[in-house]
């Protein structure tokens, strides 16, 4: 008698002295037949699941809303709605700020799921990520583990134009690449990735912006007076070649201002040699160089001290 009062004794003041918080108690479901936490069941269907963990979403529970979503994926990873989950679950780490495991879970969609409805969507939200961390919007440069190592912000417009190479974001991300690199001083490397643009999307918008950002790279590398000035002269002539094609308005009135700073340039290199022979007394070879600059630069501050020159010369002129 005492043995079967004993036991259930014990028990009952085992479970008063560590009593097992309500949430964690494991309940029996007739359905499956099992003792189940209600903590980690999932609903009935994936779209029940769906419909509960975006609940918790918009009402901002996201941590909860993540367990729920992760728990879909878990126990449906074949039901349309898995695609869905995986979305929500780039939405929430982005509105969080988190960019890195956003970007990650976007491109889970874009692997596992690329039927997914959301693949337009997840395409431009990828683009926005790269474009705030190329602005300075986003708190670094690059961010770690978003796919699987250290990514620069080049290697996110990398995967946008591999997701969806002729989609809207494939030109502007090309573009965005080389002005990255150009921001970072690397000129030979931006050049090279305007180049793509250029070739890669001749239609776009962005291959005119492409050719102009290629002959002001040109026009930056264009060396100082009194030197050679061959990349000067290919970069005006690139420049008058955005001029004739664009129809963009600031972009023409940029290539305008280039153009004449380019040619101020040539001009006082033209004036710099009319005065090297000019010392040499050399007046006929420098009045052909003074004469140049008052023929063909006629809009540049040369010109008026190029012709003041050669009416000073005319006294000394050789025979």
């Amino acid at each position: 008698m005492i043995k079967k009062i004993f036991f259930p004794a014990f028990f009952l003041l085992t479970w008063l002295a560590f009593p097992v918080p309500s949430e964690a108690l494991w309940v029996w479901t007739p359905q499956t037949n099992k003792w189940e936490n209600p903590k980690l069941t999932v609903k009935g269907t994936p779209a029940e699941q769906l419909e509960f963990s975006i609940e918790l979403y918009h009402a901002k529970q996201f941590e909860k809303a993540v367990a729920e979503l992760k728990k879909l994926i878990k126990y449906y990873p074949r039901a349309r709605e898995a695609a869905e989950a995986q979305f929500y679950l780039g939405v929430i780490e982005e509105e969080e700020g988190n960019y890195s495991k956003a970007f990650k879970n976007y491109q889970t969609v874009v692997d596992k799921y690329p039927f997914s409805e959301r693949f337009g969507e997840i395409i431009q939200r990828q683009y926005n990520i790269g474009v705030k961390l190329l602005e300075g919007k986003a708190k670094k440069r690059f961010f770690q583990g978003g796919m699987g190592t250290e990514a620069l912000v080049v290697d996110i417009f990398r995967t946008v134009i591999k997701n969806s190479p002729y989609g809207p974001y494939a030109a502007p991300s090309q573009y965005n690449i080389a002005l990255y690199l150009q921001g970072e001083g690397l000129l030979p490397e931006a050049r090279d990735e305007f180049e793509k643009t250029l070739n890669d999307y001749p239609e776009s918008a962005w291959a005119q912006k492409a050719r102009y950002q290629i002959a002001l790279a040109d026009a930056k590398r264009s060396s100082a007076p009194p030197y050679e000035q061959k990349v000067t002269q290919v970069a005006i002539q690139e420049l008058e070649g955005v001029l004739k094609d664009s129809s963009d308005a600031a972009l023409s009135k940029e290539a305008n201002e280039q153009i004449k700073a380019l040619k101020d340039k040539e001009a006082q290199q033209n004036f710099l040699i009319a005065e090297f022979y000019e010392k040499r007394k050399e007046y006929r070879a420098a009045k052909i160089y003074y004469g140049k600059i008052v023929e063909n630069y006629k809009d540049t501050t040369w010109a008026s001290r190029a012709l003041s020159k050669i009416r000073g010369l005319n006294d000394f002129e050789q025979p």
